[in-house]
């Protein structure tokens, strides 16, 4: 029987993935886990190279994008639990398989496991932390862990939103369904990446257009229609007097980029609308934020 599912989506980063499965070689030897693993039109040898390897893969012949790609590796994975990882991202801690099903099994309402993650090309000069499980507004892609039955309880994540934002969208949908979201420090995800770098990265403006586009999309999905005025003027304001007052012309184009994708997919909005009462916002906001980043305590 598959307990666990490990679930990976790459494409043209042959090197990361390779290091990533090699990380999991124990792991997935098991006869309880299974990794799978889709590649979106790689054209660096990724998919001969998984065939070489001890997964299920799939191979799309056109990119399709990385939300399109986790709908359909989790809805392949056959495992009680589907764990996300990225195709740069490794375990650091020890036992992990079991600290999750431990972390399942204390907390039957969770839905969704919220790794702890840290963010830097280099490992953390120490692994332990003292933090114990938080309920989270959210998770982060690169280390999260899903209950299936959670997981089939939902709406899927919006492929149309193409990057970012999927994960706040199953939050929302898990919070109307009486789900949890909780943060379980007991396993260490090493996000191999270089954050301040990305700035400078070809793909700067394309990843801040679909990063705001996807913060307005959940405004006008969940938000109560009172709250969505206000905290769009300020958001727009913000990004304004942040990027475009400072002379960031990239940041700028990407700005009105992301509202014409806005205007663009409104009826979509308006059609998948699944908005939170207000009594329900009110105790959404009183969640814990999301753990995004986690940084090792200087002795």
């Amino acid at each position: 029987m598959i307990k666990f599912s490990i679930v990976i989506t790459t494409k043209n980063r042959i090197l990361d993935l390779q290091q990533t499965i090699t990380s999991l070689s124990t792991i997935i030897k098991r006869k309880d886990v299974e990794l799978i693993v889709c590649d979106d039109a790689s054209i660096d040898g990724t998919g001969e190279y998984l065939k070489k390897k001890d997964c299920i893969s799939i191979v799309n012949k056109k990119s399709k994008g990385l939300i399109f790609n986790r709908n359909i590796l989790n809805n392949k994975a056959k495992g009680l639990y589907i764990i996300s990882l990225d195709d740069d991202a490794q375990f650091l801690s020890e036992n992990v398989l079991e600290e999750i099903e431990s972390c399942f099994n204390s907390y039957p309402n969770c839905g969704v496991q919220n790794l702890r993650i840290y963010w830097n090309k280099e490992k953390p000069s120490s692994i332990t932390s003292t933090e114990d499980y938080e309920l989270n507004k959210g998770f982060v892609g690169c280390g999260h862990v899903w209950r299936k039955s959670a997981w089939k309880s939902i709406a899927q994540y919006p492929a149309w939103f193409v990057f970012y934002g999927e994960e706040d969208f199953a939050a929302f949908q898990l919070f109307k369904k009486g789900w949890n979201i909780l943060y379980n420090p007991k396993v260490l995800v090493h996000h191999r990446v270089d954050i301040k770098l990305r700035k400078k990265q070809k793909d700067y403006s394309l990843r801040l257009r679909r990063s705001l586009r996807s913060g307005w999309y959940l405004y006008f999905l969940f938000y109560p229609v009172k709250e969505i005025p206000r905290r769009l003027a300020y958001t727009f304001w913000q990004q304004i007097k942040k990027k475009t007052f400072k002379g960031d012309v990239k940041a700028t184009v990407a700005i009105f980029q992301a509202v014409l994708d806005v205007v663009y997919n409104f009826p979509k909005l308006l059609k998948n609308a699944n908005r939170l009462t207000f009594q329900e916002f009110k105790e959404y906001q009183k969640l814990p934020n999301t753990k995004l980043y986690w940084s090792p305590k200087e002795k």
